[in-house]
């Protein structure tokens, strides 16, 4: 079960912090469907959708698949990468999240990634995140007509910059069920709440 969990937030981390600037994911009908699984069910409608294909927005691996009415940014499973996982994430997370995509598909290390949104945090290009994101992995591809498969995992995240153990309660470790807190006492500290 530890292993497991390790394997899904490694995943997690992977998905966003860049992206793979592959093609053939199939209709923007298709990428939207698929992507809208990770959101709130009360959000879906509203949602923007990121995914491939087309002309990608400017600093950003993704192409604008759906504009949308509310705060919500899905993204679409990526192509390039085995497995299905798609997440969605409040606004304002988008510009701390185009520059680990960018950088990525830069081929940069997560290293560098981290010490690029550092660097932009420090010189006031982007504000410490302080918001939600939900994510939905699987092994295989995901139908959203059916939804998905049995053993799919949900994750919510909450950022809460700067955040420690001491602020929160919450172990710093995956611990059972239980929501812990990664990353403690960075700009991009979050709170892990698997569902």
């Amino acid at each position: 079960m530890q292993v497991s969990r390790v394997a899904l937030i490694v995943g997690f981390l992977a998905a966003t912090t860049g992206v793979d600037s592959a093609v053939g994911q199939g209709s923007a009908a298709d990428q939207i469907g698929r992507a809208l699984l990770a959101a709130p069910e009360t959000l879906r409608d509203g949602a923007t959708v990121l995914g491939y294909g087309g002309e990608a927005r400017a600093d950003d691996a993704l192409t604008l698949l759906r504009e949308g009415s509310n705060d919500l940014i899905c993204l679409a499973d990526d192509p390039g990468r085995d497995g299905f996982h798609v997440a969605c994430y409040h606004t304002s997370l988008d510009p701390y999240m185009k520059i680990g995509r960018r950088l990525s598909a830069e081929g940069e290390s997560r290293a560098a990634i981290l010490s690029a949104r550092f660097a932009a945090l420090e010189e006031g290009r982007i504000q410490a995140p302080a918001a939600s994101l939900w994510s939905l992995t699987a092994t295989a591809d995901v139908d959203p007509a059916t939804g998905p498969p049995a053993g799919a995992r949900r994750l919510a995240v909450l950022y809460v910059p700067y955040a420690e153990a001491r602020h929160t309660g919450l172990p710093t470790r995956p611990d059972g069920d239980s929501p812990w807190l990664m990353l403690p006492g960075t700009p991009w500290a979050h709170v892990m709440i698997p569902r």
